[in-house]
């Protein structure tokens, strides 16, 4: 795929939620990053440059990356009630990071 539809399907994607978060039923807009627009980008290209063993091992790691996303959603939860909006949009970020590096720095002691 070239880069041109890569930009545009991601450029579709904040539109979408653009939009979603404008209606009666906002809540939506949270379910639309969760859509694989991105892994069914990555999938693609690994499945095409690489193996499908590789393509299997990145669809397993995906699976675990899924931590750090349930970890960003918990702390922004709880810091919400407690930051100003953008802070607490920050520290959860932050805590995505962290949970991501030790998830990739990790990878190797349960990959083998």
């Amino acid at each position: 795929m070239g880069l041109l539809l890569k930009a545009l399907i991601g450029a579709s994607v904040v539109v979408l939620i653009g939009v979603l978060s404008k209606t009666r039923n906002y809540y939506i807009a949270g379910l639309i990053p969760l859509f694989p627009t991105f892994a069914l980008i990555a999938h693609y290209i690994v499945g095409k440059e690489r193996s499908i063993e590789a393509l299997r091992t990145t669809i397993i790691f995906g699976l675990w990356a899924i931590i750090p996303y349930l970890v960003y959603l918990i702390s922004l939860y709880f810091f919400i009630g407690h930051l100003r909006l953008s802070q607490a949009l920050a520290a959860a970020v932050l805590c995505w990071v962290i949970v991501a590096w030790i998830l990739i720095s990790t990878r190797g002691q349960w990959h083998s």
